[in-house]
């Protein structure tokens, strides 16, 4: 498996955040490029990485698993036409957040960072069938929980939905919009040797409940990512 080399990927984030205009970007096709390239090779050794536990990931291309550095303005007040970052995300369908699978973000500035689960707290219908999973199983969502070296963290109401139980056991957990896990990487990290079969280590433990997730979410169907 190869050893990740980010160093180029850095310096030309660090460089982009600095120069967020569409004519530094047009200018500098090169150094793109070759940042695009040195990412792609993560993204296809964290591919070998996980596919003993992430099903069907070795059927896409690496770069189909991308997201592009370009940003939606149109509801955003802020302006600027990119987004710093090298996005993946490595689920059993792809690109899209829903199947769950493990997720990187690679930001200069130490911003970096592992994910997995659910982000998507706008789907509400996801939120609902999660819920209703909890409260079928909760001896397994609080096993999986609290086996978890990370906190679940997640978009979250100040008190208990409605129409569930206020006293159960997992109230915390159903306050919850979305549930996820991020595990924040600093420069450093990403240019050492053992950052790719550590990030392999921590998807796979949190497997679990990306299981739990996508088990819940069997009948929904995800918008297109962009």
């Amino acid at each position: 498996m190869a050893v990740a080399d980010l160093t180029t990927v850095l310096g030309f984030l660090a460089e982009l955040e600095a120069n967020n205009n569409r004519e530094w970007y047009s200018t500098h096709k090169e150094e793109r490029l070759a940042a695009e390239a040195e990412f792609l090779d993560l993204v296809a050794s964290l591919q070998q990485g996980v596919a003993s536990f992430v099903p069907g990931i070795q059927e896409h291309q690496a770069k189909s698993l991308t997201f592009k550095l370009q940003r939606d303005t149109r509801f955003s007040a802020d302006k600027s036409p990119y987004n710093p970052c090298f996005r993946a995300h490595l689920g059993p369908t792809g690109k899209p957040f829903i199947p769950m699978g493990p997720y990187i973000a690679i930001c200069p500035g130490d911003k970096s960072l592992l994910g997995g689960g659910m982000f998507a707290s706008m789907f509400s219908d996801a939120t609902r069938m999660v819920r209703e999973a909890i409260l079928a199983d909760p001896e397994r969502w609080l096993r999986i929980s609290d086996a978890l070296p990370w906190p679940v963290r997640g978009e979250s109401l100040k008190n208990t939905p409605r129409g569930y139980p206020q006293d159960h056991s997992c109230s915390e957990h159903l306050k919850h919009k979305s549930w996820y896990i991020e595990i924040s990487v600093s420069d450093t990290e990403l240019t050492t040797a053992d950052f790719v079969p550590k990030a392999i280590a921590d998807f796979a433990t949190m497997q679990p409940l990306n299981e739990f997730l996508n088990q819940a979410l069997s009948q929904f169907e995800c918008p297109n990512a962009r």
